[in-house]
């Protein structure tokens, strides 16, 4: 699997992002399921990430979405 890189805006200056394509899908679900745009959604994770690198705070951020939604699911 090779990383696809995609261009955004953050808080007024662009970057790149290299994700593999499951993360990408897993991305655009989520913004969708939140309403929010992939750009918004990628600004709001930006916002929380810390000192880390964009693309790992963005497979973070799905891991532990998706960790929390599994979680949901055992506990009905």
């Amino acid at each position: 699997m090779r990383p696809e890189k995609r261009s955004f805006s953050i808080q007024g200056h662009r970057t790149s992002i290299s994700l593999e394509a499951a993360f990408w899908s897993a991305l655009k679900t989520a913004a969708a399921e939140d309403g929010l745009t992939l750009a918004g959604l990628i600004n709001a994770i930006d916002k929380d990430r810390g000192g880390a690198g964009l693309s790992s705070a963005v497979r973070v951020w799905i891991l532990k979405r998706l960790e929390t939604r599994a979680a949901s699911k055992s506990a009905e």
